[in-house]
């Protein structure tokens, strides 16, 4: 054996060799450029996750703009997707209160949802741990990688906590549904704010927060956007 799948499935170092030669010769690249693979460390998912992700590893995805997280959601991986957290291979796409790091409505398949189809658990208002962490690890992404709109994806290590997995430049959109609401309104009022950018990101997520709670609206207190300490020059990382 030299390796499992998110499903649970034995591969053999024929597999592996196989996957790896498809990513090589670009696969999996845009425009099927000839790419590299890089091998990382076995993510162990978090325990308190098995409840609302009984197999497969499920991530967070949190999108940045300017520098400042707008939206998230949980991916949650099914047995009909293979153990991976995959909205299009049948993976369930919930959103999640940037206030509070607190479930809302779920989708399978463009459907709402509020139980996991193969435990029948309830996936609403389900609390994630550490979401302190993972917004600000999410808004240190920016400065590692200034791009304007970013998709961040993280996961929850058992062993290591929070951890950063990937950086997407083009992000899907089917966040907006598992939150049944649209980014254009939120990326205007962060529009509306001087040089969000220059902020550190201790105070970026708790402009993110204020309006998460202010229903994305304006709140009075996102009107002193002065960092309180130089801007962080500290890269994605926990």
């Amino acid at each position: 054996m030299a390796g499992v799948s998110g499903s649970g499935r034995i591969l053999s170092l024929t597999d592996l060799q196989y996957h790896v030669a498809g990513i090589l010769a670009g696969m999996y690249s845009l425009g099927g450029q000839r790419d590299s693979a890089m091998l990382e460390a076995l993510i162990h998912p978090d325990p308190v996750l098995k409840s609302v992700a009984p197999e497969g590893v499920p991530d967070i995805r949190i999108i940045v703009y300017r520098g400042i997280p707008v939206m998230a959601m949980m991916r949650l991986p099914t047995r009909r997707s293979g153990g991976k957290a995959n909205l299009h291979q049948g993976a369930i796409g919930t959103g999640v209160d940037l206030a509070t790091g607190t479930t809302l409505k779920a989708v399978m398949n463009s459907s709402v949802v509020d139980q996991h189809p193969d435990t029948s658990a309830s996936i609403e208002a389900f609390q994630l741990p550490d979401w302190q962490e993972l917004m600000l690890m999410a808004a240190r992404c920016y400065n590692a990688v200034p791009l304007g709109y970013l998709g961040v994806d993280l996961v929850l290590d058992r062993d290591h906590g929070p951890l950063v997995l990937e950086m997407n430049a083009r992000p899907g959109l089917a966040i907006q549904i598992a939150n049944g609401s649209g980014l254009r309104s939120r990326l205007s009022l962060i529009d509306r704010l001087p040089d969000p950018e220059t902020l550190n990101p201790e105070r970026r997520v708790e402009l993110a927060i204020q309006y998460a709670r202010a229903g994305w609206q304006e709140p009075k207190q996102a009107q002193d956007t002065r960092p309180r300490a130089a801007a962080s020059t500290s890269g994605c990382s926990s």
